[in-house]
């Protein structure tokens, strides 16, 4: 929109002046406008510029702008579900075996006999005054134990964020106790599991923080493995994190796996006709649309 902010009627016209047909009429465009904000979908119509001057490619429908922005959203929705559920397996697994393990430490990832020491000497800056407080069990636990530095693991794991959660496990000294958390998925590789955790934490954080999904490429290439075939051997692109988040998900729950990929199926199944986004899907998100 440049440095100076314009009217909704000004952004219709200046579309309308770079290409795009206004196919839903200008009062359904200016409701999308106002609804979503014309920066936002910027990053939507993106696909369809092609020149410096952001003009659009002939053809270009207010509407198919609009309905990647819907697939988007309704992927973030979905994968945050599925991520969720995860998020929940993966911290319980950690809990578990860790503390059964140590047992007589309920504190143990504050033990650098037991974690790195890198992690144990910055837990402190997860471990704060407002953790405590914002959290009741653990503002509880330090009421009643006023001594205690840390309350235990099964209390203030669940509090942690799932990128903490994940680099604690890292941050293991026990090879044995990893592979006996990761056998859990049935992945026998700790670093094909730590490189799948960061993946579908990589997802977590674009539909968290309502970035742009459906252009997402993961910073770190997705590992190979035997247990899940990438299209096109392309392990950055959407789908393929897709891929991981289903199999950890078949590996909790046979039932929710299959609930989630249906939502994902449908919602490709439903733009499958649309030439425009279908394209998208099949070049961007990397999703093999003639599956569904």
């Amino acid at each position: 929109m440049g440095k100076i902010a314009i009217t909704v009627e000004q952004q219709i016209k200046k579309l309308k002046h770079r290409g795009m047909e206004m196919d839903w009429g200008d009062e359904k465009a200016k409701e999308i406008l106002l609804d979503i904000g014309y920066y936002r979908l910027g990053f939507y119509w993106n696909p369809f510029e092609i020149d410096k001057d952001h003009n659009f490619e002939k053809g270009t429908k207010f509407s198919n702008v609009a309905k990647l922005y819907y697939l988007d959203t309704d992927l973030k929705h979905i994968l945050s579900k599925a991520i969720n559920r995860i998020e929940i397996n993966f911290k319980t697994q950690l809990i578990y075996y860790a503390s059964i393990k140590y047992n007589k430490n309920p504190t143990w990832f504050a033990d650098k006999k037991i974690v790195s020491s890198n992690y144990v000497d910055k837990f402190p800056n997860y471990y704060t005054s407002k953790f405590k407080s914002d959290n009741k069990p653990i503002k509880k636990h330090h009421a009643k134990y006023p001594n205690d530095i840390y309350a235990p693991a099964w209390k203030t794991l669940e509090f942690l964020t799932f990128g903490s959660v994940i680099t604690l496990y890292k941050s293991l000294h026990n090879k044995e106790l990893k592979e006996t958390i990761s056998n859990q998925y049935n992945i026998k590789s700790i670093k094909v599991f730590e490189n799948f955790l960061l993946t579908i934490l990589f997802i977590r954080n674009i539909c968290a923080h309502s970035d742009l999904l459906f252009d997402s490429n993961t910073p770190k290439e997705i590992r190979t493995t035997p247990i899940i075939k990438f299209n096109n051997n392309n392990r950055h692109c959407l789908d393929s994190s897709i891929k991981v988040i289903l199999y950890f998900l078949k590996q909790i729950s046979n039932s929710r796996h299959d609930l989630i990929n249906n939502e994902i199926k449908d919602t490709f199944k439903r733009l499958k006709d649309n030439s425009f986004i279908k394209k998208i899907i099949v070049d961007k998100i990397g999703y093999d649309i003639e599956m569904v």
